[in-house]
């Protein structure tokens, strides 16, 4: 998981695909943590994607760095416990900006069941199951 998560960090910006029906929905995101040992990702529980994620938890990450990409599939699952919206804002300081803690609105997800996908176009392609 730690490569997968340090990929996300160095690329700053990663595309999350979600479902709305039987349209895809894509949007770029920017935080990630590891709490726990698991990939976490936040957002605002009043957006469209936070609904799409309770709906179907169904998702697909994909980010580019220095020539590589990544491909995650898995299962977002919410947690709302107070511990890890607090360590994803340790791990993501820009988004007191945006967030509390405890203000109601904060969401974070941890991925299950995931994997990994990096390729280039010079390398073998490394999978990575978490």
């Amino acid at each position: 998981m730690k490569e997968v998560y340090d990929f996300l960090k160095k690329s700053q910006t990663f595309y999350l695909a979600t479902n709305e029906g039987e349209q895809p929905r894509v949007r770029p995101f920017g935080a990630t943590a590891d709490f726990e040992g698991k990939l976490y990702f936040t957002t605002n529980n009043t957006k469209e994607v936070f609904k799409q994620l309770i709906a179907n938890p169904k998702i697909e990450i994909s980010a580019m760095l220095d020539g590589s990409w990544i491909r995650l599939s898995g299962t977002a699952v919410h947690d709302d416990r107070l511990p890890a919206r607090e360590k994803m804002l340790e791990e993501n300081p820009s988004l007191t900006r945006m967030y509390s803690a405890d203000d109601g609105i904060m969401a974070v997800f941890y991925i299950k069941d995931a994997t990994a996908t990096i390729s280039s176009f010079t390398d073998a392609p490394k999978t990575i199951t978490f």
